[in-house]
């Protein structure tokens, strides 16, 4: 077996900004708080997500709304993206 198989990235980054892994009990306290905090994550893509449409549904929309609509969606994908990573 991989020894990377075990090893559950973590939806936040260490202080210095790197990717932080569970090794260990995908079951105790620190996946639980994991899993809440990409339950977290997910939600706020939802609505970022519903909001950007919102935005782009409206054809008055200027160029304002959609750079904050799109401020809004990046940092969502990526979580949402992280999230797949570590689900593999």
């Amino acid at each position: 077996m991989d020894k990377h198989e075990d090893m559950r990235l973590l939806p936040w980054v260490s202080d210095m900004g790197k990717p932080c892994y569970l090794v260990g009990d995908p079951e105790g306290v620190v996946a639980t708080f994991a899993d809440r905090v990409e339950e977290r994550q997910l939600a706020a893509a939802h609505q970022a997500l519903s909001e950007a449409h919102s935005v782009l549904g409206e054809p008055a929309a200027g160029a304002l709304a959609l750079r904050l609509a799109l401020a809004r969606v990046l940092p969502a994908l990526a979580h949402a993206l992280r999230i797949a990573e570590s689900r593999g």
